[in-house]
């Protein structure tokens, strides 16, 4: 499986049979609204702190991606998911109620590739006949542990991106039809020393463009060779600084090709800054948006790339930086796989 340094080949192309996005009331009124299976009107989610609504908002998307491929919580093996809470709580208390096999894992916004890419390892490797990848996060949760409460009204740069409201899960399979992952790439730590929480898409960019290099180098492809190249919440600060790092290595991705999850979710009007982040941005528009592209014959070959800013509240008083990762997924049209 192991091919270059850092990826791993699927011979066995693990199927997508599913997937679940569920999305909250700013979603709602995106430019993505029409992907996601559930949209909420309120941040609460009928729960009595934000934290129980974001545990919520994850057993909806498992649930759905389940009963769409028409399978029982019985049937799938194990559960890969994490989020941004303390201790991953919302995905573990999640996983408490879903009573499936689970595996917690934090890679701030870079989870959803990071749950992706070891259930295909699973699934290739016959370790599993079924595997629920899901990420997740919430605004205010989210806002309220890294930041300030949304009540506090506290004043944000141009650079600072919007949380999504959102949960996607995607349900692997050894058999079944649908999209179908060939590789993945994990990516390694890269800080350049910046210490600005408002600036994440600053920060991960060169993160990101060290995973896509050793992504085309490791299985040795023209940089021409997917559809889409998409990053998980460079948004619009980071998205060029990334391009700019690739287009110095040889890289050379076309405008039309090279493309942001946070800076796809939202519409211009909406006040998110410089875009979308969280845990659930990458994993609603690669679950819903983008997939579904891909079953309507729009994209053939699509690279995910979900970046993380792996800071805590406790780094950031203690004054560090910013220590960032990417992990890349790729995403093919396929057919029925047995």
């Amino acid at each position: 499986m192991l091919q270059g340094h850092q990826s791993w080949v699927f011979d066995n192309k693990p199927v997508i049979t599913s997937t679940g996005t569920v999305g909250g009331p700013f979603e709602a009124n995106g430019l993505l609204a029409n992907d996601f299976d559930i949209l909420h009107e309120d941040l609460w989610l009928k729960q009595d702190s934000y934290e129980k609504a974001q545990k919520v908002l994850i057993e909806e998307s498992a649930t759905r991606a389940i009963e769409k491929a028409k399978l029982q919580n019985g049937d799938i093996q194990f559960m890969l998911a994490g989020d941004l809470i303390n201790q991953i709580t919302p995905s573990s208390f999640a996983s408490r109620t879903l009573a499936i096999p689970y595996l917690g894992m934090f890679g701030a916004c870079s989870t959803s590739m990071e749950g992706l890419a070891l259930g295909a390892f699973l699934i290739n490797a016959r370790g599993a006949r079924h595997v629920l990848a899901a990420a997740s996060s919430h605004n205010t949760a989210t806002e309220k542990q890294f930041r300030y409460p949304t009540e506090y009204g506290g004043q944000k740069p141009p650079t600072a991106q919007w949380t999504v409201t959102g949960a996607g899960a995607a349900l692997l399979s050894q058999e079944g039809s649908g999209p179908v992952i060939t590789s993945a790439t994990i990516g390694k730590v890269v800080d350049m020393g910046m210490s600005d929480p408002f600036n994440m898409g600053g920060a991960m960019a060169p993160a990101a463009a060290d995973t896509i290099q050793a992504h085309f180098r490791d299985l040795d492809l023209p940089s021409d060779y997917y559809d889409l190249v998409v990053t998980g919440d460079l948004g619009k600060v980071g998205l060029p600084i990334a391009r700019e790092i690739l287009d110095n290595e040889g890289i050379s991705l076309s405008r039309d090709q090279f493309h942001d999850c946070g800076v796809m979710i939202y519409r211009e009007d909406q006040p998110v800054l410089a875009g979308g982040s969280g845990a659930g941005c990458s994993a609603v528009v690669a679950y819903g948006h983008l997939l579904n592209r891909m079953k309507r014959g729009e994209i053939k070959r699509m690279l995910v790339v979900a970046t993380g800013a792996l800071l805590s509240p406790l780094t950031q008083q203690q004054q560090e930086t910013i220590p960032c990762i990417a992990h890349a997924v790729s995403i093919e049209a396929g057919g029925e796989v047995v």
